[in-house]
């Protein structure tokens, strides 16, 4: 069955982190917490962005085996509210948030054959879309048009905004709901084995895993077990590849 259709990870296949995360994080957590109290709300920035990041980082763990998304949003909200406040607005903490990823979208840069590789996609006839795993819908909304990918792409489906994750085939559904395809016809293009192929492959997908930033712990554990259908190590090599199964 031909492909028609070609679904994108985001992070470290069409874009990459271009900094130090350990600094960017620090001062996008300072500056959460900055618009919180000029909003009046009184916190302890120290402690609460102690309290924030740790809290944070276990429910990372948590949402990699429900593969719900519970988002960056209820985590802050359920931490406010431990500490006594439960009914900021929904206004200061959107602009809270806006503040942290004000600080570390600015790092995330465009790969360089991402857009080349798209357009030439597109004018081949494929229909593009993206799905993040993500806790912030509106933090991937704008560095999709930040890397100047969004006129290529029919939809960017994120797990903030519909509350799964990758691998979860529910997501993918999702995007052959959109586009009225059959599994065969789709492809899943991505640089993590676990979310990307294997939910793929879940999913009844063609998987091609994108090796250029993929040496992970992650990967390496499942580099095994998982076994993608194709292997590229830039996105460069992308329509080639799909030239030969057509």
């Amino acid at each position: 069955m031909a492909l028609k259709g070609l679904i994108f990870d985001l992070g470290n296949t069409l874009m990459y982190f271009d900094g130090s995360w350990s600094e960017a994080l620090r001062v996008a957590d300072r500056a959460m917490v900055s618009t919180l109290v000029q909003a009046g709300v009184p916190l302890d920035q120290e402690r609460f962005d102690r309290d924030f990041r740790a809290r944070l980082n276990t429910y990372y763990v948590e949402r990699e085996n429900e593969l719900v998304e519970l988002t960056t949003a209820h985590i802050l909200r359920s931490l406010l509210a431990d500490y006594g406040y439960p009914s900021v607005p929904a206004a200061v903490v959107n602009n809270a948030l806006e503040s942290l990823y004000h600080e570390t979208q600015r790092y995330w840069t465009p790969e360089d054959d991402a857009r080349p590789t798209l357009k030439a996609l597109e004018d081949q006839g494929f229909r593009l879309g993206v799905i993040s795993n993500a806790g912030d819908d509106a933090d991937v909304q704008h560095l999709v048009d930040k890397i100047g990918v969004r006129s290529c792409l029919d939809f960017v489906i994120t797990s903030a905004a519909c509350g799964i994750r990758k691998p979860d085939p529910q997501i993918f559904q999702i995007a052959l709901d959109h586009w009225d395809f059959l599994p065969g016809q789709v492809a899943m293009v991505g640089d993590t084995l676990n979310a990307d192929v294997l939910g793929g492959q879940n999913s009844g997908l063609y998987t091609v895993w994108v090796t250029r930033r993929a040496d992970s712990a992650a990967n390496r554990a499942h580099q095994d077990a998982i076994r993608p259908d194709a292997v590229i190590d830039t996105l460069a090599e992308l329509p080639g590849l799909l030239a030969g199964l057509q």
